[in-house]
């Protein structure tokens, strides 16, 4: 018999649309998403973004190479810094549950101003994001049969030839992800959540595996060699620790799909810090997994060629090329989880009349309830990103470095302004989630979780942008790229200035007609018909 709402004449999951709408409108926006995200479809795209598989594939070599098998001890630091923006997120997103959170989020908290570069900011970094995580192909399918090198016959990203097939790789996946995106919300969680199972089961069985075959014991982690130097043991394990930075960010995704999500305020907060969680412990366990099982630490082919070399070497090629298989989907549900979020970003600034074309790129089709234009601009603008650096060796650790500190630089203006708002006044805990329950909140805790985040993510930043040859440059082709982190920011905030000049008439009238900073708690005992 069909479940009955309190009022008794709607379905309860119709009356739960209705009242998700009818929060939604306490903050000036109509429903035009289709509520189609569960609870686990929202976990999974937070932990798609996160997607330890892909991006732990795609920089073990870097993080070894600069740290040597001591770099693991980065991965808890910037765990627990990470843990502690997420924390922070969470309390936003059970208050602010709105599509384009990071710009949503730091508008209500630092102002108009602070929320339009934050949201410029990010959506920036996630077309970079985007492009970085499609490459991330090369790493693993040419491991898994020669045919996919289909440019020259040098897989690793460092050569021309396997940085053109990356590209080449990376245009199809975009291809392809930007149609499943487009055509359906329902496609994109159903693909999103499958994949997501695949590589949690596919991470548990290869870390199993790496731990049967194993080398050497857990000590390794203590295993300085590699490090120390003139420089000592700081400066390498600073910048090996670009590898965690890297994997463990796009938690925000379940706030990003809040406007898609049942009981956003109950689901969102819990998501975002389950796929912290989860991403943090099995990325640890499976970088401890790699290194036990490497046949060496010291021939160079770790550095060179990371953990598909450790899979096909240590568990034979039949059962390693078939994780790398389950490796490469992983990639593959990453990069459509990142266009997801970009494309939502892209449409709330846009229903705000904010960014060039908002008209168009605000519009939600009818047929297949998704925002078409903002998921085909982030898709063509990524693609195009690959196509302007073929052939470039040096493209793969550009976009990598870059896209994160941009992402972290948006971080921090959510943190910093929440920050600010905390010392004035503490966090409201007033209100209910859908499911009745206070909002979630940290507490007494809240100040000290808060200042941590702002400075962890400041210490990233600088971190990111040093201009270290090493990592911008190491073949030496050019002092512009080097600088590249710096280049890319000021051209960012240039763009940023001149775009806002132009559209600002319109965004501050736009948002005139919006509520202010609201975050009205849910009334669970309203009837539908009364929030209809």
């Amino acid at each position: 018999m069909t479940a009955q709402s309190s009022a008794g004449t709607l379905p309860a999951s119709v009356e739960i649309a209705h009242r998700s709408a009818a929060d939604l409108h306490t903050f000036g926006y109509v429903q035009q998403l289709e509520r189609r995200v569960g609870t686990f479809a929202s976990f999974a795209a937070g932990f798609s973004f996160v997607s330890i598989m892909t991006t732990v594939f795609q920089l073990f070599g870097l993080g070894f190479g600069f740290g040597g098998p001591a770099f693991f001890w980065t991965w808890p630091v910037v765990f627990v810094g990470q843990l502690t923006v997420a924390m922070c997120f969470a309390e936003l997103a059970a208050r602010y549950p709105i599509s384009g959170a990071i710009y949503q989020w730091a508008r209500r908290l630092g102002g108009p101003t602070v929320g339009w570069f934050a949201g410029w900011t990010m959506i920036i970094a996630q077309i970079v994001t985007l492009a970085a995580a499609a490459i991330a192909l090369q790493v693993v399918l040419p491991s898994v049969w020669s045919g996919f090198q289909m440019i020259g016959h040098d897989p690793t990203l460092a050569s021309s030839s396997g940085s053109s097939n990356a590209v080449l790789l990376g245009v199809i996946l975009l291809a392809i992800t930007t149609t499943v995106n487009a055509l359906s919300v329902r496609v994109t969680a159903l693909i999103n959540s499958t994949g997501v199972i695949c590589e949690l089961v596919g991470l548990v069985l290869m870390i199993s595996l790496l731990f049967v075959h194993a080398e050497r014991g857990p000590m390794v982690v203590l295993n300085t060699a590699g490090l120390g130097g003139h420089a000592g043991y700081f400066v390498p394990l600073l910048i090996s620790s670009l590898m965690a930075a890297y994997v463990l960010v796009g938690f925000d995704s379940a706030g990003e799909l809040s406007e898609e999500t049942h009981k956003p305020r109950a689901t969102a907060p819990r998501t975002i810090i389950r796929a912290v969680l989860v991403s943090g412990v099995g990325g640890a366990f499976l970088i401890v997994a790699a290194l036990m099982a490497a046949p060496s630490l010291t021939d160079g082919t770790l550095a060179s060629q990371g953990l598909p070399y450790v899979l096909t070497s240590r568990l034979g090629t039949l059962p390693g090329k078939l994780l790398l298989l389950d490796v490469s989907l992983a990639v593959c549900v990453c990069t459509l989880a990142i266009q997801t979020a970009t494309s939502r970003m892209i449409f709330s600034m846009s229903r705000d009349k904010v960014l060039p074309l908002s008209r168009v790129l605000a519009r939600v089709a009818t047929k297949t309830g998704t925002p078409v234009l903002p998921i085909v601009v982030s898709g063509v603008l990524a693609a195009g990103l690959l196509v302007l650096n073929a052939g470039n060796p040096a493209l793969f650790l550009a976009l990598t470095s870059v896209c994160i500190m941009l992402l972290y630089i948006a971080y921090l203006m959510v943190t910093v302004p929440q920050l600010v708002r905390r010392t004035r006044d503490a966090m409201s805990s007033d209100g209910l989630d859908e499911n009745g329950r206070s909002l979630f909140s940290l507490g007494r805790w809240g100040l000290a979780v808060n200042l941590v985040a702002v400075l962890y993510g400041a210490l990233m930043v600088v971190n990111l942008a040093w201009p270290r040859a090493a990592v911008y440059d190491p073949a030496g082709k050019g002092w512009y790229l080097q600088y590249s982190a710096e280049i890319v920011l000021a051209l960012v905030l240039v763009t940023g200035v001149f775009t806002f000049r132009l559209l600002r008439k319109n965004y501050f009238a736009s948002i005139g007609h919006f509520p202010a900073a609201v975050a009205s708690p849910v009334d669970t005992a309203a009837p539908a018909a009364e929030l209809g």
